[in-house]
């Protein structure tokens, strides 16, 4: 049973999801369940595993920020439900897959910060595309013997790219393993158990691109007891 998290569509009112978390996880075995942004956490032992979507930007109040030019919209009761959860997720040992703001929420969530916007960061790329979410737009950069590595068995992958945040300082228990030519951390591990974040969109690579189907695979592998 694979926790996802839900984001918040304020105009109408709703929690919502792209399908595309939802169909990776079933391809994979898991069994989705859909969290939503209620501002709390959850009990642990309803999922096996989490997966932490993208979506808006994090309250840098979180890290201790006040808002700076360039944050985007926030969501707080999401912020308040995904911080806990990895929180606890981190403490028990769950696995734990996060994607794009995902990310984020994993860094902060353990002590770490962000850039609020990369356009204040000299030299950086582009990072928010505007090509489909299937195509490619730059490389990375992937630590060898990484728990990534591991699973995706290659030093250097292309991906997709939709964010205009960045982990900055790293949080307690967290290595970068993957960094876009420009220096910007794509991917964070944790030291032990199943902890892995990237800051690109795997599952709408899909069904262009199979190259990252396995680190659904690994979560799912992960959940079940599994080792990678």
């Amino acid at each position: 049973m694979i926790g996802i998290t839900a984001g918040v569509d304020e105009k109408y009112e709703r929690c919502q999801i792209p399908l595309a978390y939802i169909d990776a996880v079933r391809r994979a075995g898991g069994v989705p369940l859909l969290i939503p942004p209620t501002g709390e956490g959850f009990p642990p032992e309803l999922f096996d595993g989490l997966l932490l979507t993208g979506g808006v930007d994090l309250d840098p109040a979180y890290y201790r920020e006040e808002p700076r030019p360039g944050l985007g919209a926030i969501c707080p009761d999401r912020d308040g439900t995904e911080i806990e959860l990895v929180r606890v997720a981190l403490e028990r040992g769950t696995p734990l897959l996060a994607i794009c703001r995902g990310v984020q929420v994993l860094n902060v969530a353990a002590g770490g910060d962000l850039y609020q916007d990369l356009s204040s960061r000299r030299g950086a790329l582009k990072h928010y595309q505007d090509a489909p979410g299937w195509h490619a737009s730059h490389g990375v950069a992937i630590e060898r013997d990484s728990l990534l590595w591991r699973i995706l068995r290659t030093e250097a992958a292309r991906v997709n790219s939709f964010h205009h945040q960045s982990v900055r300082l790293l949080g307690a228990g967290l290595v970068a393993t993957a960094y876009s030519p420009d220096g910007v951390v794509e991917a964070l591990e944790g030291r032990r158990g199943f902890v892995l974040g990237v800051q690109w969109h795997p599952e709408r690579m899909w069904p262009r691109c199979q190259e990252f189907e396995p680190l659904f695979g690994a979560l799912v592998a992960a959940a079940g007891g599994g080792e990678i």
